[in-house]
């Protein structure tokens, strides 16, 4: 169970200028419940942020400070230690967009965070858009980024927590990341602008320092180290609109390689499929109607039992009919009703003591929804 709340204010003192305020709470109430264990605690996290926004004719500067809380409590429901603990992160930041001439924009931004325990972390990030010509742009980017450790993880969650040990400040620290990526894209018409395409070309690259692994120890414990090492994640992403009368098709195709150096030793990164193909078809009418099929591929993945997860498709079905006052739609998900427990397991041993596999595919099939919007 979570519940949240979110609070904005905003003060203009001119039309250049303004003062913002935000905060946001959540609660997350954890619980988990498998033969013989049982998990249960309550976490609490907490964002504010006051920024000051000035903004002239070919420039902005946006500059703030933030802070983030972050409390966990777990009850204590066997002789093994709880995993409580409290995170506080202080930052401070300003950011830069300025349009230097037509073909010329910069956004640059600078951020300063001190997580207590942890230490502190400057993020340094760059963007430049160069409009080469009308139909012709390109944009090159990169910037710092961090993450703090925590206990919760897909790596853990797997194995319902069971057995892992608490982050440490003393046996922990925070993972840090570099990143860089340069797009393409072109815009054009054919048949008197009747026919209408575009292209996206993406190329990105990330690395991320001493990133946290969940690791096996003597005893038959968990521990999240810090690996003596890096992952580097490299690839690209190409999205491809074509239009026609009321129909466009939108495809996109995202290719990833990314791989772990571990004090030496090299192995692909769990649950990252190579290659994923998105495409939807959508068939739309101005204040009548919205029709889209959509499709999704994804190819083998390598998951943490060392096996290889198989290669799957997901096709969907959305259909609006707009009126003056009200409108009908309805959603087909997943109409070909595909789920991993179909083409591959999810538990290995017993009904009565299993061991549960990585989910990377949907468990829920076919879902449908339907309702009526209505505008006052």
């Amino acid at each position: 169970q979570r519940y949240s709340t979110q609070l904005a204010f905003n003060h203009h003192f001119s039309e250049n200028s303004r003062l913002g305020v935000k905060n946001s709470v959540s609660f997350f109430d954890r619980k988990i419940n498998v033969p013989n264990y049982a998990f249960d605690g309550a976490q609490v996290s907490s964002f504010s942020e006051v920024f000051y926004n000035l903004s002239y004719e070919k420039t902005e500067w946006i500059a703030g400070a933030n802070l983030w809380t972050d409390s966990f409590k777990e009850k204590k429901l066997t002789d093994f230690q709880v995993r409580d603990y409290n995170q506080t992160t202080l930052g401070a930041f300003a950011q830069n967009n300025t349009q230097v001439n037509e073909w010329l924009d910069i956004e640059s931004g600078l951020r300063a965070d001190y997580v207590v325990d942890y230490g502190l972390a400057l993020l340094p990030r760059i963007a430049t858009r160069f409009k080469i010509s009308p139909k012709f742009s390109t944009r090159v980017s990169g910037g710092f980024g961090y993450k703090s450790p925590t206990i919760f993880t897909e790596d853990s969650e797997r194995i319902q927590y069971q057995n892992v040990l608490p982050i440490s400040d003393k046996h922990n620290k925070l993972e840090r990341s570099y990143g860089a990526n340069v797009d393409f894209n072109y815009v054009t018409a054919f048949a008197d602008d009747n026919i209408t395409f575009s292209v996206n070309q993406l190329f990105f690259y990330t690395y991320l320092q001493n990133p946290l692994e969940l690791q096996a120890t003597d005893d038959n414990m968990f521990q999240f180290n810090n690996i003596n090492g890096h992952t580097n994640s490299k690839g690209s992403e190409t999205n491809v609109k074509i239009g026609y009368d009321d129909f466009n098709l939108y495809i996109g195709y995202t290719y990833t390689d990314a791989r772990t150096n571990d004090d030496g030793k090299k192995y692909k990164n769990t649950l990252t499929p190579k290659h994923r193909v998105n495409s939807v078809l959508m068939y739309e009418v101005e204040d009548s109607w919205k029709i889209g099929l959509e499709g999704y591929y994804t190819s083998k993945q390598r998951l943490n039992d060392g096996l290889m997860g198989k290669q799957y498709m997901i096709f969907g079905l959305m259909i609006e009919k707009l009126c003056e006052k009200f409108s009908i739609y309805a959603n087909f998900e997943n109409f070909t009703d595909i789920r991993q427990t179909r083409f591959d397991s999810i538990h290995t041993g017993t009904i009565s003591n299993p061991v549960f596999r990585d989910i990377y595919a949907p468990l829920d099939g076919f879902v449908m929804n339907a309702g009526v919007i209505i505008r006052l």
